[in-house]
């Protein structure tokens, strides 16, 4: 067993768990606070209900993702000292801003949001989420200052020990790689957060017309019911009730529309990025062996093979050099003649240096896992377009005010909640894996700095064994397990629960003793 494929498994599989609460967090802080304010503004129930509902699984989702991102930092000690040296004069700042400034930023008015409810004046409320939210986005851009860094390495030169050392912090924190991927991100959570509340919405709407409380009359619009008659306005399930499901489903959709709309724009931006940045990224997502323009619809060939066993089944010509130059039928260089021009500038076999350790000599491997990356390019856009279409067929569907009662397509709505999760994780892996060899990809940019990369190979700790390695990748896996296990335990018991979850006060009770109608903050945080 070698470590470095240990270390890699370990990194990507809590970095995966970890990105499954970014995105949500993002997206979901945004759909929040635009529904505090309506609430501030327009004194509404039902957007009262909203931000108490949805704000309860964003609290949730929220103190789960800082838990596990707290791991991936470690790592950098533990299984990536080499790599932490190289990097380190770089990484210090964006780190460091993101840690002292945005983090604590965010954490900060997240608890005056939280403790804040009937304390303070409703607007300094509202100003305490809103700053939250802006500080959980202002850390996200300081984290993708630092991946794209390493996509893209600018504002450095090389120091005398053979480590980058930052000269130009500006430089770093412009990086356009940077501007593109965090712009692509948070499009990519918009879509998360839009779906997420059109799957939970459309639940609601269908249990309310499955419990009777809504009908539906001869002209196909939506009757509203009240729950008296069923016995269930005691859970919440008022007219109000209906307004918070309808509201927040119609909003999802849109949200989820235009967050999709915009990482085509951005993906755009990125894919001509990466043509003039790492070309043999490019070439790898279109399994494009052969210098040319024509995009790949479906190729087909073998997972573990070469360039040989590559078979384009359906294509379409021009499209590629579009997408990486902006030109029609540009002809966009294949991998077999990249490899050789990347064989000739960074070797063919691994340096003779103690930082490879047994792995010195060996022949690299320029061309990335191209399954890989050609299935993963094509679930972030396929997936991405799915979404968008179901966003646009569900506004389409709730014009006259409730869903249909058919169980199957609420079903297929709650399902449809994953598909922008496994569309951003995609992407991550497809970005991540399509950069090796190199853990910090050389810039073909010929302002004299082209020699800053580090080799996947010299990075991982030179002192631990695969035997520690594989120890904790088990141990993380199985703690990663039953975090997760009791996250969806959580999310799944409030949103059966409904807005009285969030509000026990909606829940009436004949109880004396029982004190969870009451408007507790406590109970909302909790």
């Amino acid at each position: 067993m070698d470590p470095l494929d240990i270390a890699r498994w370990q990194f990507g599989i809590t970095t995966v768990y970890h990105f499954l609460m970014v995105p949500l967090t993002l997206g979901l802080g945004m759909t929040v606070a635009i529904m505090h304010s309506m609430w501030v503004k327009t004194g509404q129930d039902r957007f009262l209900r909203a931000t108490k509902f949805w704000g309860k699984l964003y609290l949730i989702n929220f103190i789960v993702g800082v838990a596990t991102g707290l791991v991936q930092e470690f790592q950098f000690g533990m299984a990536w000292s080499e790599y932490s040296r190289f990097v380190g004069d770089v990484f210090g700042a964006p780190l460091a801003m993101e840690g002292l400034l945005a983090f604590f930023v965010e954490s900060t008015f997240l608890g005056v949001w939280i403790f804040g409810w009937g304390r303070i004046r409703k607007g300094l409320h509202l100003a305490a989420l809103w700053c939250a939210v802006i500080g959980s986005w202002i850390s996200a851009y300081f984290i993708i200052v630092a991946n794209s860094w390493m996509q893209h390495p600018v504002g450095v030169e090389m120091g005398d020990d053979g480590r980058p050392v930052m000269t130009d912090v500006w430089a770093v924190l412009t990086n356009n790689t940077a501007i593109a991927a965090y712009t692509h991100a948070i499009c990519g959570a918009l879509v998360v957060s839009g779906m997420f509340l059109l799957g939970i919405s459309w639940y609601h709407l269908w249990r309310r017309r499955h419990d009777g409380v809504d009908t539906v009359g001869a002209d196909g619009r939506v009757i509203v019911g009240d729950g008296t008659a069923q016995g269930l306005d005691k859970k919440g399930r008022d007219k109000t009730d209906h307004g918070l499901w309808i509201w927040s489903l119609r909003f999802g959709a849109i949200v989820a529309i235009l967050g999709f709309a915009g990482t085509v724009v951005t993906g755009d931006v990125q894919g001509k990025l990466m043509y003039e940045q790492q070309p043999m990224k490019m070439a790898a997502a279109e399994a494009a062996c052969h210098t040319g323009g024509s995009f790949s619809v479906l190729s087909i060939g073998d997972p573990g093979g070469d360039c040989d066993d590559v078979t384009p089944i359906i294509e379409i010509p021009g499209v590629l050099g579009f997408l990486g130059t902006g030109e029609w039928g540009a002809d966009m260089p294949g991998i077999t003649d990249l490899e050789p021009q990347y064989v000739e500038q960074y070797g063919a076999t691994l340096p003779d240096n103690p930082l490879y350790g047994e792995r010195a000599g060996q022949t690299i491997d320029y061309v990335p896992t191209m399954w890989v990356t050609y299935w993963g390019f094509r679930l972030m856009i396929g997936l991405g377009g799915i979404v968008a279409g179901a966003a646009v067929i569900a506004l389409w569907l709730t014009r006259k005010g409730t869903v249909p009662r058919s169980p199957w397509i609420m079903r297929l709505a709650i399902l449809g909640i994953t598909a922008p999760f496994a569309a951003n994780i995609a992407g991550w892996i497809f970005t991540e894996m399509g950069r090796q060899p190199f853990v910090v990809a050389p810039n073909p940019d010929p302002s004299g700095i082209d020699q800053v990369f580090m080799y996947t190979a010299a990075a991982v700790s030179p002192g631990v064994t695969a035997g520690e390695l594989l120890f904790s990748v088990i141990a993380l896996t199985l703690v990663y397990a039953v975090i997760l296990v009791f996250e969806l335990f959580l999310l799944v018991k409030y949103v059966r629960g409904g807005a009285a979850s969030a509000m026990p006060e909606l829940a009436q009770h004949d109880d004396a003793h029982d004190d969870t109608d009451r408007d507790d903050v406590l109970a909302f945080a909790y």
